[in-house]
């Protein structure tokens, strides 16, 4: 199957981005069914939340009843703040709260209270209070205050001796926090930022609150704490491992008016698999994330269901190990780069999930090369014989004109339907084109994650996530040296020098000139071999109420259930 669709003409697709060629970025995001997360609102310097309640946003909602929601939940640990995958934070993040958070009744696209009721940003920019409720438990029974939001913000920030948290950088200009009294935490910065950056950082789903005490006791280290204590409106009441996790209402939650349902049963089904699809379409869950196109097209024509998608905030890519030969060479991974089809790569999974070819910036945000630029470039082009030709001129100057090594490079794979498939079309690729022999090794999600921070690959294919689309985020995660998601080990000057550059930049036009010169040396230098940009099918019947995903950016914001609620009789 894979060498026949290695050989299928693109002409659909051409037809589709030929489209969204007329229109620059904007027609790209129409042809693709996007609407684009943009710029938040201005974000008010002070704002009195006080007598703010979240609701469902639906009249009448109706309480009680189980949600049976169908999601990949095999979590590597069960340190949400350590996590970069809906593994852990899809289940959990409902046992949570944050400082703030984003309006689930409008895809996320509001910030709003959460724990904080109110908040101020000094003039200068550079200090970001926060006042928060009273009388809010854990579900230990403990009372929060701002010493547990401090000690939570401290880990974040600045992550003790072995203790890796991929949304640090968000924080790297928080230079103290400061507990004013019992119920106030002031975070001061070292330099001003946007507001809707930092706000952005503290709305994030993975910035949950936790308590002192709970990291006291465990070292800083959660990872292996599976019922954390949080405020959340849900509490963990039953997990098997690889089957369900049970969750039950806290019925002491600080907003007395959620959550609306008894309780949550997460059902493990891995993404895009059949599985997960069939439980959905039979009625065994009532909702279902990450589902197959196949799945979704059925739940549109079947009376009382729905689906809908949207961009996911992930790059789907294939890490090289930089530290190791060959791909301590710029020239080989650029050759790799090259040689590696991103059409067909797309084409390959186009039943199984759908995606869109990009290069190393979100494809879809107002921050990338327009498409039509990018599909001049080699790598990119339909017709690969430019990129290959120039592919093989590299390795033969990096001396593997006979290809690399005869025994053949680890190849590591997620157990995932899309990788797997990536995987084999990627082996051939590499196989037909530079003679570049891999041996595949597919393991689950925690030896993926394992292996790849501790070098023991020669190759990985998979996928890291970002919290925000701006730019400044994933390129300090993804690609600056010692970045907590830069899984190839890779390091430029030029590009780590650049980074704070973008960062503290406040000029538009300027910014971007940064970003796209960083992206000329990610073209370059190759940190990761982008495969494609995913989508995300979420299926459910109509009597789920109080959910509104169809504008999310990413699935890791807006995971709470608290107003959700099933109109049933």
């Amino acid at each position: 199957m894979i060498g026949r669709r290695l050989r299928r003409s693109h002409w659909n697709r051409r037809e589709v981005l030929e489209t969204a060629l007329k229109g620059g970025a904007a027609a790209v995001a129409a042809a693709y069914g996007l609407r684009p997360q943009g710029a938040l609102a201005d974000i008010p310097a002070e704002f009195d939340g006080t007598k703010f309640q979240l609701a469902a946003p639906e009249p009448n909602p109706k309480r009680g009843g189980v949600l049976r929601y169908g999601i990949t939940s095999r979590p590597p640990h069960f340190d949400v703040h350590q996590s970069g995958t809906i593994n852990s934070l899809g289940c959990q993040g409902c046992m949570f709260d944050n400082l703030i958070r984003r309006d689930p009744r409008d895809s996320g696209k509001t910030i709003i209270p959460d724990l904080a009721h109110s908040w101020q940003i000094s003039k200068d920019g550079k200090t970001y209070t926060f006042f928060l409720r009273k009388d809010v438990l854990f579900h230990d029974g403990a009372e929060l205050t701002a010493e547990d939001v401090k000690a939570t913000y401290d880990r974040i920030s600045k992550p003790p001796a072995g203790i890796s948290i991929p949304r640090s950088i968000l924080f790297s200009s928080v230079s103290e926090i400061d507990v004013r009294d019992k119920y106030t935490i002031e975070f001061k910065l070292s330099q001003p930022r946007p507001a809707n950056f930092m706000m952005s950082a503290f709305a994030s789903g993975w910035n949950v609150i936790v308590r002192k005490k709970t990291l006291e006791d465990n070292q800083y280290n959660l990872r292996r704490v599976v019922d954390i204590p949080g405020t959340g409106p849900f509490k963990s009441k039953r997990r098997v491992e690889n089957e369900v996790w049970v969750m039950e209402r806290n019925d002491k939650y600080w907003n007395r008016g959620l959550p609306y349902l008894d309780g949550l049963e997460f059902y493990h089904g891995l993404p895009f698999s059949p599985e997960l699809g069939s439980a959905v379409l039979s009625g065994r869950t009532d909702y279902a994330r990450i589902v197959d196109p196949v799945t979704a097209r059925k739940a549109k024509a079947t009376p009382g269901m729905s689906s809908l998608n949207f961009y996911q905030s992930v790059i789907q890519g294939t890490w090289p190990n930089a530290k190791k030969k060959p791909f301590d060479d710029p020239r080989v991974r650029r050759a790799v780069h090259l040689v590696l089809d991103k059409h067909v790569l797309v084409d390959v999974v186009q039943d199984v999930a759908p995606m869109m070819v990009g290069g190393f910036i979100y494809p879809f945000s107002e921050f990338a090369t327009p498409l039509d630029q990018l599909e001049k470039r080699l790598g990119y082009q339909t017709d690969p014989t430019a990129a290959i030709k120039e592919a093989k001129a590299l390795m033969a100057a990096a001396g593997y004109a006979n290809g690399t090594q005869t025994q053949g490079l680890d190849f590591l794979v997620r157990d995932v339907a899309t990788f797997k498939l990536w995987a084999q079309a990627i082996q051939a690729m590499l196989q037909q084109a530079l003679g570049m022999e891999c041996k595949l090794r597919t393991v689950v999600e925690s030896v993926w994650f394992d292996d790849i921070k501790s070098g023991n690959y020669d190759m990985a294919v998979g996928a890291v996530v970002s919290t925000l689309l701006d730019p400044s985020d994933y390129f300090n995660a993804w690609y600056k040296k010692d970045g907590p998601q830069n899984y190839s080990g890779w390091s430029n000057d030029e590009f780590n020098e650049l980074v704070p550059q973008i960062d503290s930049e406040v000029d538009p036009a300027k910014r971007l000139a940064l970003i796209h010169k960083a992206e000329d040396i990610l073209e370059r230098e190759v940190p990761v071999f982008p495969v494609c940009w995913e989508k995300i099918n979420d299926v459910w019947y109509n009597y789920v109420k109080g959910h509104n995903p169809k504008d999310y950016f990413g699935i890791y914001d807006v995971v709470r259930m608290d107003t959700m609620w099933l109109d049933k009789a």
